[in-house]
Order: C-alpha cells, then sequence, then structure tokens
C-alpha cells in the first residue's frame, strides 16, 4: 500500500491535494484539513500557491547565518521568502539552495532544456555551412585548387545570399 502524503505545511497527513496549471506546468500542493481551512482553499480568490511554496518545508525558516543578498539586484533570503520570486537572473545562482529542492519536486530536472526555434536552428546550420565551406575555398586556394575554389565561392554566395533573404525576411 502507498505511504500516505504529508501536508506541505506540517507533517499531519494530507487529505486536500491541490492541483494548478500555470504556463502547462503542473504545481502540486497537499494539504491537511486544518492547513486547508487556514488557508481558505475553499476561497478561491484567497489561495496562493506561491504563498503556500514559500511557507513550506522546501524553503526552511532563515537563521542569521542563512541570511544571504543578491549581489546584482540586492534581493535577500527574506525577500525570496515573502514573495516566492526571484528578483534577477543571477538570483538562481545565490538562492540555489533555496531554489533547487522545489524545482526538483515541481519537474523532472534542474536544468532548462528548452527548445529553439526552427528558423534559429536553419539559420545557425547555414552559418555553420558557411563557415565550412570558407574553410575549404582557403584550402583549395592555398592548394591551387582553383577549380574546386570557384565552386566553393559560388556556394557561400548562394548560402550567404538566402541567409541574408532570410533575416531581411524575418524582420519585418
Amino acid at each position: 500500500m502507498a505511504d500516505k502524503l504529508k501536508c506541505s505545511l506540517c507533517d499531519k497527513e494530507a487529505t486536500v491535494h491541490l492541483t494548478q496549471i500555470v504556463n502547462n506546468k503542473i504545481h502540486k500542493v497537499d494539504l491537511c484539513e486544518e492547513c486547508a481551512q487556514k488557508k481558505g482553499v475553499t476561497d478561491p480568490e484567497g489561495f496562493s500557491l506561491a504563498e503556500l511554496l514559500t511557507k513550506s518545508n522546501y524553503t526552511p525558516e532563515a537563521s542569521d547565518e542563512q541570511q544571504v543578498a543578491c549581489g546584482a539586484c540586492g534581493y535577500t533570503t527574506t525577500d525570496f521568502r515573502r514573495t516566492g520570486r526571484l528578483g534577477c537572473a543571477h538570483c538562481y545562482d545565490v538562492f540555489m539552495a533555496q531554489v533547487k529542492p522545489v524545482l526538483e519536486d515541481m519537474h523532472a530536472g534542474t536544468a532548462h532544456n528548452g527548445k529553439v526555434p526552427e528558423i534559429a536552428l536553419r539559420r545557425q546550420s547555414s552559418l555553420q555551412r558557411i563557415h565550412q565551406l570558407k574553410e575549404s575555398l582557403a584550402r583549395a586556394v592555398a592548394a591551387e585548387a582553383y577549380e574546386d575554389a570557384a565552386k566553393f565561392r559560388d556556394q557561400i554566395k548562394e548560402l550567404e545570399d538566402a541567409h541574408a533573404e532570410e533575416m531581411e525576411t524575418s524582420s519585418r
């Protein structure tokens, strides 16, 4: 038989299970009856998942030696616990000890493996091909293989023209 879930705010058995989907990401919170009533989860306007997460066991109370501040934006551990948000991109490194357990629980991992737009992939492969052709052109000229060099030059010109046209089209 499966272990019973514990409340995200205390160690009692959870009887209320909330799921919130934000930006196609599922966030789950389990609460005991008492904590659910205290949070007023029956009133959706009074419920805040961010508030529950920042007060849960994922972000333990700060002690004097745990107080940290981001050098880039000045955001502190207290600010992070209060809002459940980070101040800037550098905060991820500064507050990793607090953020990592939350991310591990909510997501499959802690590294973002995002998507790359198809047009960016095409541009990147086009630029790589141009670079390769320029290297081949230089080798052909050095070897005095002028017919091969002319072919490489023509291919480079074609790809550069296509790349320029694509850039112009996408900027409109």
